[in-house]
Parts: C-alpha cells; sequence; structure tokens
C-alpha cells in the first residue's frame, strides 16, 4: 500500500465521517430516523449525485485501490451492527401477547415473500444477467421474496421512542410482532441463502446440517458461558476493556464461522447478539451499546453506507425502470401494510391501532441494506434492480414517520394512554389522592422507611401510587446505536411490581392503584397522569419540592420527612395555618381530610369568622372530627402538632419546621370552601345507612367508626 492510497483512504473517511453527520443531522431536523440522511448521504457521494458533475469526482475521491479498504471498514460495521441486532432480540417482549405478535408476524412475512417472489417472477428476464453470468431464477425469485419480509427492529424502536409510544398498543405489539420477525425472517434468509451457495441438494442439506450444529453449540455451549459476563460485569462495577474484548473476538470468531459454513458473517455476528445475556443484564447492554456507538455509529457504518452509495446508480434505472420500481414499491408497501393489517385484525386490535402496526412494520431502514449487501454478493441482484431496492428501504422508511402521524396522531397516542391509565383504577371509593414517587429505588421497606410520614398522610384516601422513572431514553442520553427497549420494559415492570406490594401495605387507605411512566418532562407528564387519575390532591416528597411548585393539575401537598420527628397526622392533633389566599384556603382543606382520617382533632389559625368557618366545616365536624378556631395573634403552638400551611403564607415563611406545605397553582376558578369540602367529604347517603345499621346491630353511635367502617 503506496502513501498514495493511505492519503486517499484517510481523505475519505474523514469526508464519509463528515458528511453521514450532517445528513444525520438534516433528517432529525424533519422528524426522520438519522440513518435515513446516513443512507442518502453514502448514495449522493456515488454515481448517483456526485458521479453527475463534470469530471467524475466520485471515481476521483473513491480510487478503485481505495474501496476494498473501505469495503472491509464496510464488513466490520456491518458485523457490528449485527450483533446490536442480535443483542436487541429479546423474547420477553412477546410475554402475555405471543399469539398476537405470532399473527402479526407470520402475516407480515407470508403475505410480502409471496407478492416478492412473484415480482422476482415478473423481474427476472430484465434482471437475469450478473456480471455477464446468467444467475438462477430460484435464486433470484427466493431473494426477493424474503426482501419484502424484513422489519428494521432498531428504527422501528427508535420511532416509538421519539413518538412516546412505547406503553401504547401499537407500540407495544409492533415491537413483540418485530422481534418474531427478526427470528422468522433472519431464519429464512440463512435457509435461502444455503440454497443459493450450495446449488445442489446434497450441498445445500450439508450448509443446514452445519448450520444446525453451529446453532446447537451457540445455545447450549456459549449461551451459559457467556451468562458469566453479567456477573463480571457487576463485580468490575462497569463494562471494562477486558470483558467488551472477550464479546468482540466472540463476535468475530462467530461471524467467521458462519461464513465458512456458507450462510454469510452476517448471522454469526446476529447469532453471537442473541445467545447474549437478557435477564439481569440490561446495565451490561447499555454500557455495550454506549461503547458501540463511538466506533460502529461515527466510523464504521458511514463506510457501509458509502459503500453501498457507490453501487447505486439511479440514473441507469432510466424511464424504461420507473414501471419496475413502481412496482417493487407497491409490493413491498402494500404487502407488508396489507399482511401486518390482517395479522392485527385477527388478534382483535381495533382498526386504527392495527393500521398504526401496519405502518410501524412496514419501515425497513438499514437492516434492508444489510439483506440487500448479502444478495449482491450472491450475485442474485443486477445492479439496477439493486438500486431499486436500495431506493425501496429508503422510500418506506422515510415514509413511516409521516403516515403513522396522519393513522396514530399525536392527540390519539396521549388519549390512548391516559385510557389505559384510566383502567389501570380501581374504583374511587374516597377522595383520590396521586402519590409521586420518583425512580422508586430499594426494597419495598425501603420505600416505606423513607417515605413513612408521605404514605401516613394518605390514611382514609384513595390512593393512586405514581412511579416516575427517569426516561433512560431522553434526547441529552439518546443512543444513535439502539434503543434500550427491553431493559425500560424489564425497569417498567419492577417499578410496577414494587409499588403493588407497597400499595398492599397501605392497611388505612381506601383504594390503591399503581401508575408508571418513563419521563423526561416529569411536571408535563405528572400533570397528565394526575388528569387521567382524576385526583384531587397531589403528594409529594419534600425532596422534590421544586418538581411540585411546578404543578397546574392538581393541588400538591408536599410533605417534609425530616422536619417535627415524632409527629404524624394519625396520632397527632391538625394544625392548620391558614392563609388569606387559593393556596391557604386549600391548605384548609388538606388539614380536614387529614383530621377526618387521622386524630379526628382539627385547629384552625385563622383570623376569619369563627361562624363562617364551622359553617365551611360541617361536612367534618358531621363525622366526628373536632374543630377549635385560633386568631393568628394567639397561636403559639402546641407540643406534638401536625402542623399545615401554605406555601406563601407570610407568618410561616417558607414553612421550614412544617411537616405540610400546600401549594395550588391550578389553573381553573376556585370554588368557594364549604363547596370544596362537602364535595370531598361530606358522607353519601349510602355511608350514612351504613352506619345506620350498624348502630341498630351493635348500639355503637359514634360517628367516626362509620366512617372508618367505609375508608
Amino acid at each position: 500500500m503506496d502513501k498514495h492510497t493511505v492519503a486517499f483512504l484517510l481523505l475519505d473517511v474523514a469526508v464519509i465521517i463528515a458528511v453521514a453527520r450532517v445528513g444525520g443531522m438534516i433528517a432529525r431536523a424533519v422528524r426522520q430516523p438519522a440513518v435515513v440522511g446516513e443512507i442518502a448521504a453514502g448514495i449522493a457521494l456515488g454515481p448517483s449525485l456526485l458521479g453527475l458533475l463534470p469530471g467524475n469526482p466520485d471515481e476521483w475521491l473513491f480510487p478503485e485501490e481505495v474501496r476494498p479498504l473501505l469495503g472491509g471498514l464496510a464488513q466490520i460495521g456491518l458485523v457490528l451492527f449485527m450483533f446490536i441486532v442480535g443483542l436487541e432480540l429479546d423474547m420477553r417482549l412477546t410475554r402475555g401477547r405471543e399469539r398476537a405478535a405470532a399473527s402479526i408476524s407470520a402475516c407480515s412475512i407470508v403475505l410480502p415473500f409471496g407478492l416478492g417472489a412473484a415480482l422476482g417472477l415478473l423481474l427476472y428476464p430484465s434482471h437475469d444477467t450478473v456480471g455477464g453470468v446468467e444467475i438462477e431464477r430460484l435464486g433470484m425469485v427466493l431473494f426477493m421474496g424474503v426482501a419484502m419480509s424484513i422489519t428494521a427492529f432498531p428504527v422501528l424502536a427508535r420511532i416509538l421512542a421519539d413518538r412516546g409510544m412505547m406503553r401504547t398498543v401499537p407500540g407495544v405489539f409492533s415491537l413483540a410482532a418485530a422481534a418474531v420477525d427478526d427470528i422468522l425472517a433472519w431464519t429464512l434468509l440463512a435457509f435461502i441463502i444455503a440454497i443459493i451457495e450450495g446449488g445442489d441438494p446434497l450441498e445445500v442439506a450439508k450448509i443446514v446440517g452445519m448450520t444446525l450444529v453451529y446453532a446447537a453449540v451457540m445455545f447450549g455451549i456459549v449461551r451459559p458461558l457467556l451468562a458469566k459476563l453479567v456477573e463480571w460485569r457487576d463485580s468490575a462495577g462497569r463494562l471494562s476493556p477486558d470483558i467488551l474484548a472477550v464479546i468482540l473476538i466472540g463476535v468475530f470468531l462467530s461471524s467467521a464461522v458462519t461464513d465458512v459454513i456458507g450462510i454469510h458473517q452476517i448471522f454469526g455476528a446476529f447469532m453471537f447478539g442473541a445467545v447474549m445475556p437478557k435477564v439481569g443484564a440490561e446495565q451490561l447492554h447499555r454500557e455495550i451499546l454506549e461503547r458501540l456507538e463511538q466506533v460502529s455509529v461515527l466510523l464504521l457504518l458511514p463506510m457501509f453506507f458509502v459503500v453501498t452509495g457507490l453501487s447505486v446508480d439511479l440514473a441507469g434505472i432510466g424511464l424504461s425502470g420507473l414501471w419496475q420500481l413502481g412496482l417493487v414499491l407497491v409490493v413491498a408497501i402494500a404487502g407488508k401494510f396489507l399482511g401486518a393489517y390482517a395479522g392485527a385484525r385477527a388478534s382483535a386490535i381495533p382498526t386504527r391501532q392495527s393500521a398504526a402496526i401496519a405502518v410501524l412494520m412496514n419501515t425497513r431502514g438499514l437492516t434492508e441494506l444489510v439483506i440487500l449487501s448479502a444478495g449482491r454478493d450472491l450475485g442474485v441482484l443486477s445492479d439496477d434492480l439493486f438500486a431499486m431496492l436500495v431506493v425501496m428501504a429508503l422510500v418506506t422508511t422515510v415514509l413511516t414517520e409521516p403516515l403513522l402521524r396522519l393513522v396514530y396522531p399525536d392527540v390519539v397516542v396521549a388519549n390512548d394512554i391516559a385510557a389505559a391509565e384510566r383502567r389501570a383504577l380501581a374504583a374511587a371509593t374516597a377522595p383520590r389522592v396521586l402519590v409521586v414517587l420518583r425512580d422508586p429505588g430499594g426494597t419495598v421497606d425501603d420505600l416505606r422507611a423513607r417515605h413513612r410520614r408521605l404514605l401516613d398522610c394518605t390514611t382514609g384516601y384513595d390512593v393512586v401510587l405514581a412511579g416516575l422513572l427517569t426516561a433512560t431514553d431522553s434526547p441529552a442520553k439518546r443512543l444513535e446505536v439502539g434503543v434500550p427497549v427491553v431493559p425500560d420494559f424489564a425497569a417498567m415492570a419492577s417499578a410496577v411490581e414494587k409499588l403493588n406490594l407497597l400499595g398492599a401495605s397501605l392497611t388505612g387507605a381506601g383504594s390503591v392503584s399503581v401508575l408508571c411512566r418513563f419521563s423526561a418532562d416529569p411536571a408535563t407528564d405528572l400533570d397528565a397522569m394526575t388528569r387521567n387519575a382524576n385526583a384531587d390532591v397531589i403528594v409529594i416528597d419534600a425532596a422534590d419540592r421544586e418538581l411540585g411548585e411546578m404543578l397546574r393539575a392538581a393541588p400538591v401537598a408536599i410533605v417534609d420527612e425530616n422536619v417535627s420527628a415524632g409527629v404524624g397526622p394519625g396520632r397527632s392533633v391538625i394544625t392548620c395555618v391558614v392563609a388569606d389566599n387559593r393556596s391557604g384556603r386549600t391548605a384548609a382543606v388538606v388539614g380536614a381530610g387529614l383530621a377526618l382520617f387521622g386524630s379526628r382533632s382539627l385547629t384552625i389559625v385563622s383570623a376569619g369568622s369563627r361562624r363562617r368557618w364551622l359553617a365551611d366545616l360541617r361536612p367534618v365536624v358531621d363525622r366526628g372530627v373536632r374543630v377549635s378556631l385560633v386568631e393568628p395573634k394567639r397561636h403559639r403552638g402546641e407540643d406534638g402538632a401536625f402542623t399545615v400551611a401554605a406555601a406563601d403564607d407570610a407568618t410561616r415563611g417558607r414553612g421550614s419546621d412544617t411537616p405540610v406545605i400546600v401549594v395550588d397553582n391550578t389553573e381553573t376558578s376556585e370554588e368557594a370552601l364549604g363547596d370544596r369540602m362537602a364535595t370531598l367529604y361530606a358522607e353519601s347517603p349510602a355511608s350514612a345507612d351504613t352506619a345506620a345499621n350498624a348502630t341498630d346491630t351493635t348500639q355503637t353511635t359514634d360517628a367516626g367508626s362509620a366512617a372508618k367502617e367505609r375508608h
């Protein structure tokens, strides 16, 4: 290799990286996956655009002696990408929805495969020669079928993450179907490559047999050994260079084995990723993706895009080939859409959600380019047909996002999430509080100890435990090489299970429900969860006071676990310091509820009319709460009192020694205080009948006991 070649190689690498980054930024600016812009940039550097300029600058910039070197880098990038595809494959995505996932996946493969094979028969006379050699009809027909059947799991997951659709019906079922689709489509492709490479039946049987032995070794021997990587990573506290080296050695050795077998190196990389540990390996997966992002996205994959682009000459298709390109697009889009839609409808998924799933399953992206690259290496795709299929991969991916917004707009996404959260709620039996627990770590006992006072304030209420998990895929932390879908689902499932156990321990509450969300915008998401839950009050820890002061959907009670140790709403007089403002009046509402469901003793510190206060508090007085009224100038505080005050109460400053601070930034018209008390705390006729019956049978006249029976 002379200096001239080395210089051009370094120049080409620099140009490719720069153009790929610009293309990715442009794509993201128009709400497309970055890979769309990077693929387009690779095509632009080839004869389709750069080659149209005078002097053939594409040939000057990428001389023949440099192209094999770029091709070698591209193959390494391809291997790493296929390892990531296998790493992201986790059948836990299908848990609980196996039948629907299988139905959608099977239909979205069978119909496109059949239509693609038929298209291959139609186009064969026009593309039966590659490099001057006539190709087998069967090989081209089968390959056209599988090329139409692919769904790009990484691009699909990225679109779902960007749209916030991971927890919607289309999101959940399309991810599950794409996981099954990966297994079926790649297995089918391996078999077809064996047929093409083997030629005669005996050779095909030999390749298939060796492939089965290889798969048995990977799942029976390699997989158990790789499971030890999780323990190794945990003991090291990070993904060390030694661990990454072991993984990369395994990836490249596995790729080499499948290449020798005759089913292409991409299968070895995919298989190694598929047998990597999944359960308990969420952090390991994310660290692998973070490391590979540096070398794969920035350096190696752009080489693959350019090597592909150098083989694509859109001008070569010509006007006579436009009808063929049109047929390719129609078959690809219609076959995948109709197949996936039929599979979803057969699983009783509603029409709109089925259409959204069908649109999502139509995205092909980089995964399709990998398939087409394999077809070109096998010699079953002519240059013109290869160019048409590359255009198809790009067009179907570009169409996915706008079609999805048309079929499943943002307002429908929000409504579906809200409906799912409402379905998760228990029937209302009392005023409802939304208890915010951000990133609930540790055991259930740890949560209970850390939030003891906050949870004590929920006694008597219907409780919604709102788990708010920090989004690992927020824009600041977003990975370009993959989307940690399964780790997110595992974290969500763990949080829901933990909060359900915590809810079961709240013996003094009415009903208990659990809602969970990933959030990159906690205030917006909490307001949405509050509206969906129809919560009357939000209860939040003082550590999140700044967040509490941003909420608008309901009044907020900010509970400080560290002040006035030893006092609690169930054993202490509730002292409510009422300022003459909205938050002050809401503090009285909160204090009255704590007294009603707790100590049944309430002291109101206010300069207002005694008669007016007694009238406003009549609903809780009628249910057994003892009320005392004290003027602010005479209030000296009581030992052991549990104080509730407004955040902006001038007499309490910022309430640094107050267990509960109330903030009311709601944007609705304020109701009269008496009406609010009656709405929340007045005893219902049914509850009164229960109390009367209890009196007749047990001679018990304590109004408080009837209330406790209800709650």
